[in-house]
C-alpha cells in the first residue's frame, strides 16, 4: 500500500448513496493519490485500513479525512482534537435543505467543503467547491444480450422498468406504484422492479404499496426485490428498458445517471437533486413535476408508446453521460481539493 494521504471513512453498515460514492471513486482515485477507505460495508478489493488502526498512522505529515456524513465529521474532529491526529478535515454535502444547528457546527470545523450541486452549496454558510457526481462508464454500460441477462437474474421479459433505492416515501415509491396502477393495464407486456430495503420504520409503507398492487391485480407485474448485492444492481440496470426516479427529495440522485450510462432512458422530477441537470427532457428521458403521479403516468405512457424511440433515447442517454458525466472528471476535481489541503501548512 502506498503512503496514505487521504482517508475516506464509511461509518455505516448498510448500502447507501454515500457508500456507493466511496465504492465508485476510490478505484479511480487510488491511481492519483494515496487513498484508503475505512469502516464497514465496503468491498474487499477497495484499498482499506481498519478504523482501529487510524489513530496509529504516522503523524508527521497531514492526511485528509474526507467525511460525507455527520458521524464521519464528528469522528474526524475526535481524531484531530482529542487524539491529536494530523488531519485536514473535508466534508462533502449533498443536502438541499437547511442544516441542523449541530450539523452547522460540525461544518464550521471543517477545513474545506465540497457541494455536489449549486443548490447544496447555497445551504452552506461557508465557501465550497461544487463538484457534481459522475459515472463509471466502464462499469455501467449497455448489455450485449438483455434477454439472456434477465433470464440469468430471474427478471421478467417484455418491457422492464426499474426503480432503485430505499423503499420509503422520500423516494416516491408510492408515486410510481400509483402511476403503475394507471399505466400497466393498457401495457400488458410491461413489468416494474423495485430494488432496495425498507427499514423497520417503513415496512408498513411497503406493505401498503403491495396491498394497492394486489387490489389492482398487478402484484405479479410489480416486484419488490429487496436489497441486492452491488454487482447485481449494476447488472440489473443493464436489463432495463426504462428507469424511473420519482423521489420527492434527493441530495444529488445518482441513479438516473447510472441507468443512462447503461443505455436506459430515465424519468425523474424537476427541482429534485440534480435531476434537471442530468436529464435532457425529450432526448434522454423525461422530467416531470414532483409529487404528481398523474404527470408521471403520462410520461411513462408517452415513452412506452414507441419502443424504437425508447431505445433511441437510451442510446442518446449513454452518449450524454459519456460526454458530460464521466466519473474521471469528478475524481480528478476531488483530488485537486485533496492536494490543495495537503499543501497547506
Amino acid at each position: 500500500m502506498p503512503d496514505i494521504e487521504v482517508i475516506a471513512p464509511n461509518l455505516k453498515h448498510s448500502l447507501s448513496g454515500v457508500t456507493t460514492t466511496v465504492i465508485r471513486l476510490l478505484p479511480i482515485q487510488k491511481k492519483m493519490i494515496g487513498i484508503v477507505a475505512t469502516g464497514p460495508g465496503l468491498p474487499d478489493d477497495l484499498p482499506h485500513i481498519r478504523l482501529i488502526k487510524v489513530p496509529f498512522l504516522p503523524n508527521r505529515t497531514p492526511k485528509v479525512w474526507h467525511a460525507r456524513r455527520n458521524t464521519e465529521m464528528l469522528m474526524g474532529l475526535f481524531l484531530r482534537t482529542v487524539l491529536r491526529r494530523n488531519l485536514k478535515l473535508l466534508f462533502t454535502s449533498a443536502a438541499q435543505r437547511n442544516h441542523s444547528g449541530f450539523t452547522k457546527w460540525l461544518i464550521s470545523k471543517m477545513d474545506a467543503l465540497i457541494a455536489t450541486t449549486p443548490q447544496a452549496a447555497s445551504f452552506l454558510d461557508h465557501p465550497s467547491t461544487v463538484i457534481m457526481h459522475g459515472v463509471n462508464t466502464k462499469l455501467f454500460h449497455p448489455a450485449k444480450d438483455k434477454q439472456a441477462l434477465r433470464q440469468r437474474l430471474g427478471l421478467p421479459g417484455g418491457t422492464l422498468i426499474g426503480c432503485f433505492g430505499r423503499i420509503r416515501p422520500q423516494k416516491g415509491v408510492d408515486l410510481l406504484v400509483d402511476a403503475a396502477i394507471d399505466v400497466l393495464p393498457s401495457h400488458p407486456d410491461v413489468s416494474i422492479v423495485f430494488t432496495g430495503r425498507a427499514t423497520k420504520e417503513f415496512e408498513g409503507f411497503q406493505q401498503e404499496q403491495e396491498q394497492k398492487l394486489r387490489a389492482a391485480g398487478l402484484a405479479d407485474r410489480v416486484q419488490f426485490l429487496g436489497e441486492r448485492p452491488w454487482e447485481e444492481i449494476v447488472e440489473t440496470y443493464r436489463s432495463l428498458d426504462l428507469f424511473v426516479a420519482p423521489a420527492r427529495h434527493e441530495g444529488f440522485g445518482l441513479t438516473p445517471l447510472e441507468a443512462m450510462a447503461s443505455s436506459v432512458p430515465a424519468i425523474a422530477c424537476h427541482g429534485v437533486g440534480a435531476f434537471s441537470a442530468q436529464i435532457k427532457d425529450g432526448v434522454t428521458g423525461r422530467l416531470v413535476e414532483k409529487d404528481d403521479p398523474v404527470a408521471l403516468a403520462a410520461a411513462m405512457k408517452q415513452m412506452l408508446a414507441d419502443p424504437a424511440e425508447l431505445a433511441a433515447e437510451g442510446h442518446a442517454a449513454r452518449a450524454h453521460v459519456e460526454q458530460n458525466f464521466r466519473i474521471e472528471g469528478e475524481a480528478e476535481a476531488i483530488v485537486r481539493v485533496y492536494r490543495s489541503l495537503l499543501s497547506q501548512h
